[in-house]
């Protein structure tokens, strides 16, 4: 089982782990998802989590104790049990997170902190005690980190051994990279080929498209053939 640990101020906002593939791994007892709620963890009565940046500036941080605490606290149980946790921050300025580190992560880890940042940002003091990856999930800047959680979750579940068939896997987008940059062999295409359902003629405003005639043919090789030669 993996599990994941997330530091977050809302967690009401995390329903959609109980949707499809991953209320699926939850209920298979393959992925397990616990949150920290960040105000627990402050020492003042007021649970302030929050302050003015050093130097000026707009916008408020997060202070580094509370997210030192709270992972802190989810992470003693595995080390006591010699388990080694992997701790995330997000950040805009982080590390790009991809399909070879949802593989890696998936494959060495039981264990995933998650400490969702809001407002500016987290002071950087809390990364460096903590030993934390600063990781970006793209170019932007999002409202806060919960939906930055919410991708690395389903990147990384969804690769876990049963909680998809891994047939599925194999037609992906990336999949073929990610093996070639574990294997060092081939030549790999990294997305995957387009794909067409139901009806066969599509017709919007007048004009009429049509599913490729390949995929209507029946001819396995010839539509295997096809789809090589779709993938970039």
């Amino acid at each position: 089982m993996l599990q994941f640990d997330i530091i977050t101020l809302f967690s009401n906002a995390f329903s959609y782990f109980d949707e499809s593939i991953i209320k699926r791994a939850k209920e298979r007892e393959l992925v397990k998802i616990q949150f920290h709620n960040l105000r627990n963890f402050a020492k003042d009565k007021y649970k302030k989590v929050d302050d003015r940046p050093y130097g000026g500036g707009a916008g408020m941080v997060l202070m580094a104790q509370p997210i030192i605490s709270a992972v802190e606290s989810a992470v003693k149980p595995f080390q006591n049990k010699g388990i080694k946790s992997k701790v995330v921050i997000f950040s805009a300025k982080g590390k790009p997170f991809n399909q070879k580190l949802a593989r890696q992560w998936s494959k060495n880890f039981s264990h995933i902190v998650l400490v969702s940042g809001r407002y500016e940002g987290i002071d950087e003091r809390a990364k460096k005690i903590l030993r934390a990856e600063e990781i970006s999930i793209g170019p932007y800047v999002l409202t806060d980190g919960d939906i930055a959680s919410m991708v690395v979750v389903s990147a990384v579940s969804r690769l876990i051994p049963g909680a998809i068939k891994f047939e599925s896997l194999q037609e992906e987008s990336h999949w073929d990279k990610v093996l070639k940059d574990e294997q060092k062999t081939g030549d790999e295409k990294s997305l995957e080929y387009p794909h067409y359902t139901r009806p066969e003629v599509l017709e919007h405003k007048g004009k009429k498209y049509r599913a490729p005639k390949v995929l209507l043919s029946g001819n396995h090789v010839e539509i295997d053939k096809w789809r090589k030669q779709q993938m970039k």
